[in-house]
């Protein structure tokens, strides 16, 4: 039981202090008379005042609580290194049986995982909610069991009582990490960018190391192996094979002893783009649909154009000398000699041989497209012609033959069956609105997919690969009645844009390809084919897990499959003959980042509740308590802080001044002081 006195004044506070000036005035002027009753008179007006304040006697039974104390569980992954998770629960289980013998003390335990995605161990958090769930002036104590590593020091709340650590690990730990600490997420083709990293040991490591051998590995393959030095940053110069995501995994040898190699690996993601496309455009002769080919370039500001045109044939007999028929001389030797492997793209736009080109320039092109190169040969009336592309020794590497035939017929150019499923064709806006085209060449194909066709079904739009290279036969050269919006017009632009971007090799066009998209841990995987039916994709997971997951056609030519890893690090596809990899989340997650124990990260919170730190290792402090404010911890001790809470079960009020004593009190100080100054 607790008892104390309190006022509950029966007038406003203003009204008693002004009664209390009124009665010391009163006295005052009871003094300065000589009246000899002013002491009964005071005592009188006191017992008054004393009354208007209504002073209560309040006694509460009270239940004394039990104090509590928090004891934080670390178990996350970097817990789960060596024989931490064993120190861990033996820990708890003899700190669980030492505070329950203490009496009127109460565990709380709160476990804690990995945070969500790549968080790490968020401690703070988990102390701040279970704090939240507890009367802050029961906390005696906060007692974690971790390595230390904690990653959400900046929320770190006001905790009422000492904080102590014993943190798991031993002393003759040690690791070793690999670590990007420069990688850029877009290069240019063709030109290296450099990558920084460095290996790093800490903990006891073995003494006397300075190399160790690095692997390589660009889109999951074979690796290539070279020596590094640790302790350093390595400048590492890369060129990226191809545009596109490309994903690159480097690899240091696990050694023994060594805490994890989880953080042994790191995964790079570089998009690689084109810096500038550079277009070669020989246009035959001039017409409507020259400008089109040139706007259509002209338009996109990543593209160098070159683009002659031949506007009389040098056969015209006018006296005029070969010399002076361009206002420069055309550089032959130079475009289709020296420096053809500098364009990714050549266009021949209604072109025919008329001796500018000798037949060893155009081999030269023949050769550029099997080494690589890209082609395209928008065909008119010429193709079909004894001047023709096709009889010069360009025709190894064409598509398709003409027949001499030229169909001066209206029609409206169709997707095929196979355009439909092609990235270049599928998906074209309004195909049933299209305008017409007035003409095209007959020919046969001899290789490659027809993605159009035209007059009476008849091939309009062939692609092919030649070895390395590509080439496209467009037997049309009405395309830009599309462009003047010829009875409605059509998606010109589109078709020409996606055509010119398939022949330079842009992924996103590829007609057979396999690659996924990552969210998180969650991976989309696309796969994209002419073929109506493709099998299962085959899943590697960093583990070596192999799984099957079936591809469901989404729209024409193209399936899908969603997937959750659950491990972080290099996935494997495999469809067909088509392979590609993605990483999930970073190689070394945050949890590796750092594996040796410390209390660096929790020695701030620690010091201001004036905790301890302590190594399991070095064996179980033991439990005392401690006075607020005192410390809390010695060499072999940690201290809680008991809290002495209590329950209040129900309150009895007495008023100590009652109205009849009031009243007595009253009228015989006055009777006192009256008798006195009357007898005087």
């Amino acid at each position: 039981m607790s008892g104390q006195i309190f006022f509950d004044p029966l007038v406003p506070l203003w009204v008693l202090i002004f009664l209390a000036v009124l009665c010391a005035v009163g006295i005052s002027f009871a003094l300065w008379r000589g009246l000899s009753g002013w002491a009964f008179r005071a005592l009188a007006g006191l017992v008054i005042l004393l009354a208007l304040a209504a002073p209560v006697l309040q006694v509460e039974n009270r239940a004394a609580l039990s104090d509590i104390v928090l004891l934080l569980v670390d178990q996350s992954a970097s817990q789960r290194l060596s024989d931490r998770e064993s120190q861990t629960e033996e820990a708890a289980k003899l700190l669980s049986t030492r505070i329950s013998n203490r009496g009127n003390t109460e565990l709380r335990r709160i476990n804690l995982t990995d945070g969500i995605g790549d968080a790490g161990t968020e401690m703070m958090q988990a102390l701040a909610d279970g704090l939240a769930q507890e009367p802050r002036g029961r906390i005696a104590g906060v007692i974690a069991l971790s390595d230390g590593l904690v990653h959400d020091m900046d929320r770190m709340p006001d905790v009422p009582a000492p904080v102590h650590l014993l943190h798991t690990g031993r002393a003759a730990d040690w690791d070793r990490r690999l670590s990007v600490r420069n990688a850029p997420a877009f290069a240019i083709l063709g030109e290296p960018v450099t990558l920084t990293l460095r290996i790093e040991d800490s903990g006891a490591a073995p003494v006397g190391a300075e190399e160790v051998s690095m692997d390589i590995s660009v889109d999951g393959a074979e690796p290539d192996r070279y020596i590094v030095p640790i302790g350093r940053d390595i400048e590492l110069p890369v060129t990226l094979p191809h545009g596109g995501r490309n994903v690159i995994q480097f690899a240091v040898a696990a050694e023994e002893g060594e805490l994890t190699d989880r953080n042994n690996a790191a995964l790079v993601q570089i998009n690689g783009v084109r810096d500038r496309l550079r277009v070669l455009l020989v246009s035959g002769e001039p017409y409507s649909g020259g400008r089109t080919w040139r706007n259509l370039l002209k338009s996109d500001a990543s593209v160098d154009l070159v683009h002659f045109t031949i506007l009389r044939p040098p056969e015209k007999q006018d006296g005029v000398p070969v010399s002076e028929l361009s206002l420069i001389a055309f550089p032959t030797r130079e475009l289709f000699l020296e420096k053809i492997d500098d364009f990714d793209l050549i266009i021949f736009d209604r072109y025919q041989r008329r001796g500018i080109l000798p037949s060893i320039y155009l081999e030269n092109v023949a050769s550029y497209v099997r080494e690589g190169g890209a082609v395209l040969v928008a065909a008119g009336p010429d193709y079909a012609t004894a001047n023709s592309l096709y009889r010069s020794p360009i025709s190894q590497i064409l598509p398709a033959s003409p027949t001499a035939r030229v169909l001066d017929e209206e029609f409206r150019p169709v997707i095929s069956e196979l355009g439909a499923r092609h990235p270049v064709t599928t998906g074209l806006p309004d195909q049933e609105v299209w305008g017409p085209w007035l003409r095209q060449v007959d020919v046969i194909p001899d290789a490659g997919t027809v993605l159009m066709t035209g007059y009476e079904d008849r091939p309009l739009l062939i692609l092919n690969r030649v070895e390395k290279g590509r080439v496209a036969l467009l037997a049309s050269d009405h395309a830009w009645l599309w462009a003047r919006g010829y009875q409605g017009g059509g998606p010109q632009m589109e078709l020409l844009r996606r055509l010119a971007h398939w022949m330079m090799g842009e992924p996103e066009l590829e007609e057979e390809a396999l690659w996924a998209e990552a969210t998180g841990q969650s991976v989309r995987i696309i796969r994209r084919s002419l073929n109506k039916n493709v099998g299962p994709v085959t899943i590697t997971t960093p583990s070596k897990e192999i799984i099957e997951l079936p591809l469901k056609e989404v729209e024409p030519g193209r399936f899908e499959a969603t997937y959750d890893g659950a491990d972080i690090g290099l996935y494997r596809l495999v469809n067909d003959n088509e392979k590609a990899v993605i990483g999930l989340g970073p190689a070394a997650p945050r949890e590796f980042i750092s594996t040796i124990a410390t209390s660096d990260d929790m020695v701030r919170l620690i010091d201001a509740r004036r905790g301890g730190v302590f190594a399991l290792e070095d064996g179980m402090p033991s439990v005392r308590n401690v006075r607020e404010g005192r410390p809390a911890a010695g060499r072999d001790w940690i201290g809680l802080t008991p809290r002495k809470a209590f329950e209040t079960l129900d309150i009895a009020r007495t008023p100590l001044l009652p109205a009849w004593l009031v009243l007595f009190l009253t009228g015989a100080l006055i009777l006192v002081a009256w008798m006195r100054e009357g007898r005087r």
